[in-house]
């Protein structure tokens, strides 16, 4: 759909915002229906893509949309993004443990230092959370998670200081 240069709601410190198109989840409340439609958007190459996150020389967060939903075209441009030196973030509607019942997730999954996962849900919505919307989505640490089996939450984006 879009990259938003410099943003800093989307993970800590500022951030290239690559924003995909794509999403069935459908959450009510959703703060960017936009992105729901797939076939919304323009293509991108993974070098286009690239060259903009290299010029900006910020991490990076795949958002949208769902980017799980374009799993497979992701991971090369992920696995580039990692070659470069950058972390990477992703807010999906799936859970962390659905994910890794879908091998293309699966393997973006590997590629991604942490996922934010979960459905929006308006019922649980709060302001005070950082970097997630609603009660139920948690923040998690990828490379622990897969240490261990299950779902770590990245205890440190909890705090305020995560902020700074």
């Amino acid at each position: 759909m879009d990259i938003v240069d410099g943003t800093s709601v989307d993970g800590p410190g500022l951030r290239t915002a690559i924003y995909t198109a794509g999403c069935a989840h459908a959450c009510p409340g959703c703060h960017n229906p936009s992105t729901w439609a797939f076939d919304a958007g323009h293509n991108a190459s993974v070098e286009d893509i690239l060259k903009r996150v290299r010029i900006n020389d910020f991490n990076v967060t795949l958002t949208g949309g769902d980017p799980m939903y374009q799993a497979k075209a992701l991971v090369p441009l992920c696995d580039a993004i990692r070659a470069c030196g950058y972390s990477i973030w992703c807010y999906t509607g799936f859970t962390f443990e659905q994910l890794l019942e879908h091998e293309d997730m699966a393997q973006l999954v590997r590629l991604v230092d942490v996922i934010v996962d979960g459905p929006f849900v308006q019922a649980q919505r709060n302001t005070d959370l950082f970097f997630r919307g609603s009660e139920n989505q948690r923040i998690i640490d990828v490379a622990e998670s897969l240490k261990a089996g299950h779902a770590v939450l990245a205890e440190r984006y909890y705090e305020p200081s995560a902020r700074l």
